[in-house]
This record gives structure tokens, C-alpha cells and sequence, in this order.
């Protein structure tokens, strides 16, 4: 871009440069209109003079524009400038993008700060929300690495490129992409190592290479050269992550491999499949989706084989030209804090449709009849719902027969049915109101709660019902037993008065003593109250305590007798 050139759109004025890459610059820039910071992507003038890549680019950029959910960054506005280019102008695309400050995880990684095996599960969780999404509506990323997810300063997840990928991939055959590299040798999905036309599975590949670093702190495959990282792509089993990282729990393995399947038949078929089971890991639960996962071998190699001198010549420029064409372009935009997307959209006419009703619906129902109307499916949540079929839609926005514009995204609702939770180890919790917070983390509620003697504190958790550890549908009502704080007075009669007080330590001890000449002396007679009656801690206890008779005055008779 000219430096005479620091305004474009009439509204936008350009500020530093903050990211160069094969196909566009990235700028810091201020929306004059609304007073807000921004971002500014804008193509590379000589791609822009390729009709074929503009026309597909400005077709793609029609869906990247409505990707609107929370793990992906927001696409503010686009257009086209015209700016002087070798002997002439040319009309150059850009696009106005959400800032977002935060760092990538390109950048988290390389920091050295380590990170958690249940953070990397948590963060992938929201790259996968994101692509769960994008698939839903028609768009491939195909770049997800570390460079292109940023961590905001929240903790939140945010997918950057959408888009770009997937349109010069359409064109890719022209000249002006001879040199433009289609994702990152180490995220590459062995389909795109070997030049084959991809899906969303690749995007599943590519996630499974972020997660595997980010337990490790290391990519699946490494090597000296695109070529030798794109053979082992193909032709070699990952490492095992726990294996690596002793941190990573076992149950973690079956994930990755799955996701680090050769061919996409034996992957993950869907970002919500896998999010799933990376969701249950979360919850210290077995994944459900792994069972066609290949069998994992410990004691295969960690290192990564390099191919031989042989093999990288006998590649064809078919499976891996994309990548060694633009090695030293692999390293695309690497921007701090926005999202890099590449889209272009014209204005056109707004045109109103008619909200269908989807209630009820499957979410594939509700999405061709979405489409049917112009509008698409947007973010999909899931909720208990024990009283509606389960995967079946209970809940709408905009409702239905709502007047909107061609292209609105329709948020909905998903019935979970009645998901299967395990119930928490509440045993020694001090109060109810303790016991019904942890079930209500879990998705539980608090039962009935009865009342029993022991010598545990007034109100301390004894049991539950069902017991912890099992399994019971979420919203299930657990009935819970607690202590009374009363204990039992200990039955003392018959005992030595020694004896006695030292069973009634804590209780408030009178003791009475009475003649008895059939007791033994220094034996308790009595108690009150009697043994085994509950009473509160520290009660008074009064105890008869025999001793013997006194002798008695001797009659001396009558004197005169």
C-alpha cells in the first residue's frame, strides 16, 4: 500500500503496518465514523489483477462475512480502493476487522509458558466451536494453526483466517498463486500434503496437530524441510502425547489419535463430534466417539523419520508442490492482536424473509429449511431438557414468522435430553448449602435432606442417595442425609464413678451420692438422662453414685429393764 495512501472507504485511516504476508498487509487503523480502534487487511495489488481469484474471493467472502460467533472475530465492513500499481491503478479489496487484544498461541508457545493439559483441552474446545460452525455454513478453513488462534486477554478463543483458504484454493491454478502456500507444512492434513481436493475432516487434521502441541509443546511431525514434514503427514504414526508429557492423562491419547487419522474416513466426522468427546475429558469422562480410532502403540517411535533422498524426489509436484513452492512464504500473516480474514463483500439490496418455525426440528431439518429461505443456521447451544426429544430444537431468535434480512443467522436451542452426569462425593461437606452448589455445578439439584445422629458436626454431609459415583440424568433430584450435631449419651450405670466421667467427657457432669447397702460403693445407681437418648453436645448429665451406709446408734434399752 502507497504511504500517500492512509485513508480508504472515506471513513478508515490506516496507522501501522503490523503484519506482511503472501497475499495481503495488515494495518492498525480508526474507524473517523465511529470513533473505534480497528483492524485493516488489505489484498496485494497483484493479486487483486487476477479476475479469475477476485471474482471466487469476492463469491467466498459472502459467507466468511456471516460467520458471527463468539470464537470467531467479528468482520466489521469491506470494500474496494483504487491505488496506483506499476503504470496504472488498480482496484484493491480490503476488509475492516474486530481488533482483539490478546496474543496468539504461535506466540503463547514460544514464550515457553507451559500450559495445562485441561487449558489445551479448554481452548481447543472453542477452535472447535468455531469450526463447528464455519462447516455449518459451507466454509473450510483450512489453515488452523497456532498463528491463527488468538487468547484474548480473557482467556477467550478466537479463530483467525476464515475463508482466505478455501478461495485460493479455487484459484489456484492461476499464475498469480504459484507461490502461495496452502496452510503450514507441520498443520498440513496428509489430503493437502498430497494436493488432494479437502473437506472440513482436514480442519479436524489440522486441530489435532494444535492439541498434540499444546500437550507437548511440540508439533506431531518436525523435520528439515516442508517436503520431509509433509512425507511424515502421510506416511507416519504421530507420537503419543502422554508418552511425551507424563502430565497428560492416558484417557487424552485416543483423542488425538483420532483426530490425527491418515485418511478422514477414521477421523472425527464432524467439530461437534470431537468437541464432544473433548468435552467429556473436561468433565473426567471417557470419550464416546474413539471407538474406530486406531489402536495406540506406546512403543512406537517419538522421533520423527525424515524420508530419504529417494523418497523427497519421487514426491510429484502434485502432492507437495503447494508447499515447497512457497516455503519461504509457509509463515503466513503473524498478527499480535486481530484476526486475519480475507473477505469482500458488495452491497446489495436488503431483502426480507420470513422466519420459518424450527422448533422441533433436527438441526439438519432446520438448516435446509433455513436455507431454503435465505437465512442460515447460526450458534447452536444445548440445554437439558428431559421432557423433549433429544438433538431436536426447543427454542428459536429471531422467532418464527419474524420479518428479517436475507442472511440473518438463526440462533437455536438444542434439546440435550436427559444427560447422563455423575453424581459428586459430598461425604464430609460442612452444610447443605455446600452440598447443593456442587450439585448444581455438575447439573444436579438437591433432593429431599433428612436428618441423622452421629458424632460428625451439626449440618457435615453423611451420605447421598444415589451414592457418589454414579450415574444419573442431569436435573436428577439427589437426596441427601445429614448429621444432626446430636450424639448419644453414654449409658454409665453400673460403671465406677471414674469410670463414668471419663465416658461422659463433653457433657456436664452433677454427681449424687446415695446410701446403698446393696450397690457396691463408688458404682453409678442412675443416670439422667438415660443412656442412649440423643442430646444436644455439652448437655448436663446427672449421675447417682452409690456410697456406703452409715452405722447405725446403738439402743441402749431401758435402765430399769
Amino acid at each position: 500500500m502507497s504511504e500517500s495512501i492512509r485513508i480508504i472507504g472515506d471513513r478508515y485511516q490506516l496507522g501501522q503496518a503490523i503484519g506482511y504476508g503472501g497475499m495481503a498487509e495488515v494495518y492498525l487503523g480508526t474507524d473517523l465514523k465511529l470513533g473505534r480502534d480497528i483492524a485493516v487487511k488489505i489484498l496485494r495489488p497483484d493479486l487483486a489483477r487476477d479476475p479469475v481469484f477476485l471474482n471466487r474471493f469476492r463469491r467466498e467472502a459472502q459467507s466468511a462475512a456471516g460467520l458471527n460467533h463468539r470464537n470467531i472475530v467479528s468482520v466489521y465492513d469491506t470494500g474496494e480502493d483504487e491505488i496506483e500499481q506499476g503504470v496504472g491503478k488498480v482496484l484493491v479489496p480490503w476488509i475492516v476487522m474486530e481488533k482483539v487484544e490478546g496474543y496468539t498461541l504461535k506466540q503463547i508457545l514460544k514464550s515457553g509458558r507451559k500450559i495445562s493439559p485441561e487449558r489445551a483441552l479448554d481452548i481447543t474446545s472453542g477452535i472447535l466451536s468455531a469450526l463447528e460452525f464455519s462447516h455449518r455454513n459451507g466454509i473450510v478453513h483450512r489453515d488452523i494453526k497456532p498463528a491463527n488462534i488468538m487468547i484474548t486477554q480473557h482467556g477467550d478463543v478466537k479463530v483467525m483466517d476464515f475463508g482466505i483458504a478455501r478461495a485460493v484454493t479455487d484459484a489456484s491454478a492461476t499464475a498469480t498463486l504459484s507461490n502461495t502456500v496452502l496452510g503450514t507444512a507441520q498443520y498440513l492434513s496428509p489430503e493437502q500434503a498430497k494436493g488432494e481436493t479437502v473437506d472440513s475432516r482436514s480442519d479436524l487434521y489440522s486441530t489435532g496437530c494444535v492439541l498434540f502441541e499444546l500437550l507437548t509443546g511440540r508439533p506431531p511431525f518436525t523435520g528439515e524441510s516442508p517436503v520431509a514434514i509433509a512425507y511424515q503427514h502421510v506416511s507416519e504414526m504421530p507420537p503419543i502425547t502422554s508418552t511425551i508429557n507424563p502430565e497428560v492423562p492416558v484417557t487424552y491419547d485416543p483423542v488425538v489419535q483420532k483426530a490425527l487419522a491418515k485418511t478422514s474416513a477414521e477421523r472425527y466426522q464432524t467439530a461437534g463430534e470431537m468437541r464432544a468427546d473433548v468435552e467429556l475429558l473436561l468433565k473426567g469422562f471417557a470419550p464416546t466417539q474413539v471407538s474406530s480410532a486406531r489402536d495406540i502403540d506406546k512403543t512406537q517411535t517419538m522421533s520423527p523419520v525424515t524420508p530419504s533422498e529417494k523418497t523427497e524426489k519421487t514426491m510429484t509436484k502434485s502432492r507437495v508442490g503447494l508447499i515447497v513452492g512457497g516455503a519461504a512464504g509457509a509463515v503466513a500473516l503473524v498478527v499480535g492482536a486481530i484476526m486475519l480474514v480475507t473477505t469482500l463483500i458488495n452491497p446489495s439490496p436488503v431483502t426480507q424473509v420470513t422466519v420459518p418455525d424450527v422448533v422441533g426440528l433436527t438441526i439438519d431439518q432446520a438448516n435446509t429449511n433455513l436455507i431454503a429461505e435465505g437465512l442460515i443456521l447460526g450458534e447452536v447451544t444445548y440445554q437439558v431438557a428431559p421432557d423433549r426429544p433429544e438433538n431436536t430444537i426447543i427454542s428459536q431468535n429471531p422467532g418464527k414468522e419474524t420479518e428479517v434480512n436475507k442472511g440473518t443467522a438463526v440462533n437455536v436451542v438444542v434439546s440435550k435430553g436427559k444427560g447422563q452426569v455423575q453424581v459428586p462425593d459430598l461425604v464430609n461437606f460442612a452444610s447443605v448449602d455446600d452440598a447443593r452448589q456442587a450439585l448444581y455445578a455438575v447439573g444436579l439439584t438437591l433432593g429431599p435432606v433428612t436428618f441423622e445422629d452421629s458424632d460428625k458436626p451439626e449440618n457435615t454431609v453423611l451420605r447421598t442417595d444415589p451414592p457418589a459415583g454414579s450415574v444419573v440424568n442431569e436435573g436428577t433430584a439427589i437426596s441427601v442425609v445429614v448429621s444432626s450435631g446430636k450424639v448419644k449419651v453414654p449409658n454409665v450405670v453400673g460403671m465406677s464413678e471414674n469410670d463414668a466421667k471419663n465416658a461422659l467427657k463433653g457433657f456436664v457432669i452433677t454427681i449424687i451420692y446415695e446410701e446403698s447397702d446393696v450397690v457396691t460403693a463408688g458404682t453409678v445407681i442412675s443416670q439422667t438422662p438415660a443412656g442412649d437418648v440423643q442430646v444436644e453436645p455439652g448437655s448436663a448429665v446427672t449421675i447417682v453414685v452409690a456410697k456406703t451406709p452409715s452405722d447405725a446408734t446403738e439402743d441402749p434399752g431401758d435402765p430399769n429393764g
